[in-house]
């Protein structure tokens, strides 16, 4: 692979200079987002899968990136991720009978006329993936749950996520209920920017109180690599499951304040599939640096100017993340 990349480079020093930067720009750019490490793939039972970088986008793996799959209760990231943006946390939150009648899957147990503040059901939302709660979320923001999936929509059409549709706010199966692993690890790697959302997809256990009775309800992490810490720089994500959908996992994990996001849907295995693609992309995946600061990229034409051509300088090292067998 770095011999290939040398010859983009020698191809570069033959163009004219405007064709030159131009090119070099659009070669780099294209390895430090857009391409997929490809050398000794990790081993993994997923129907689709992908890992990404959390700060630059870049994908190091992928499997059936962009194939439409029902993401469960991954949906829970987008639903508490426009309630972070749009409400104050200590807001008082009124229970409708709409969502005190959730029952299937995980729920926190509400009842019409409880009054919690929206710190507390967004925390019900994504340690404990309770289903009635992410209702009472959207009622209490939007009115109605309706208005608040177009509020999900839309946002999810902002962030690049087009391959996804949301009918509900919690993730139960519906034909008109879809995403892909690219489009999940694209949602995610923008709401980890939140910094409540992050604190709360790396808690183990948290208390949920209610505001109106004396009742409280202790809360785990559905993400046994979270509770367990059974993964070194574990930091999140969600868990996801239904019939459909089968075992989902967004797992996250920092290493040398590097961080990586790993998407698995439909697995047999979500948490030694999650592991698997951490491992390589922390393991696996290395830096190679292409040209180091100060270095001369390509030369300009100056017209009318002192000297006839000036050297174009990188301001820092230009470094692109490959595989050790690409690399």
């Amino acid at each position: 692979m770095t011999k290939w990349i040398k010859k983009y480079f020698q191809i570069i020093r033959r163009l004219t200079p405007k064709r030159n930067l131009i090119f070099f720009l659009l070669v780099f750019l294209t390895l430090a987002i857009s391409c997929p490490a490809k050398a000794a793939p990790p081993s993994i039972t997923a129907e689709a899968a992908v890992l990404m970088d959390a700060k630059t986008g870049q994908l190091y793996f992928t499997c059936s990136p962009w194939k439409r799959r029902p993401p469960a209760s991954l949906t829970k990231i987008m639903t508490a991720l426009i309630a972070l943006e749009n409400d104050r946390l200590d807001s008082i939150a009124t229970v409708t009978p709409k969502a005190a009648s959730i029952y299937a899957g995980s729920v926190l147990g509400l009842t019409a006329g409880d009054k919690l503040t929206l710190e507390n059901l967004i925390k019900a939302a994504l340690i404990a993936s309770a289903n009635d709660s992410t209702v009472a979320i959207a009622e209490h923001l939007a009115g109605t749950e309706d208005c608040f999936i177009e509020m999900m929509n839309i946002k999810a059409i902002l962030l690049g996520a087009l391959n996804t549709r949301f009918a509900n706010t919690n993730g139960y199966t519906n034909p008109n209920h879809y995403s892909t692993a690219f489009d999940l690890a694209q949602i995610t790697r923008f709401a980890l920017k939140n910094p409540k959302l992050a604190e709360l997809v790396r808690t183990k256990e948290a208390i949920v109180y209610w505001d109106n009775k004396k009742r409280q309800e202790i809360i785990s992490n559905t993400n046994m690599l979270v509770r367990t810490e059974a993964y070194p720089g574990i930091d999140g994500v969600k868990t996801g499951t239904t019939a459909r959908a089968g075992n989902c996992l967004i797992a996250s994990a920092t290493k040398k304040e590097r961080r990586l996001i790993a998407v698995v849907l439909n697995c047999q295995n979500r948490y030694l599939d999650a592991i698997n693609l951490l491992n390589y992309g922390f393991y696996q995946v290395k830096p190679v640096t292409f040209y180091r600061k100060g270095e001369t990229v390509t030369h300009l034409e100056v017209k009318e100017g002192a000297k006839p051509k000036v050297a174009v300088l990188t301001a820092g090292p230009l470094t692109v993340n490959l595989a050790k067998e690409v690399a």
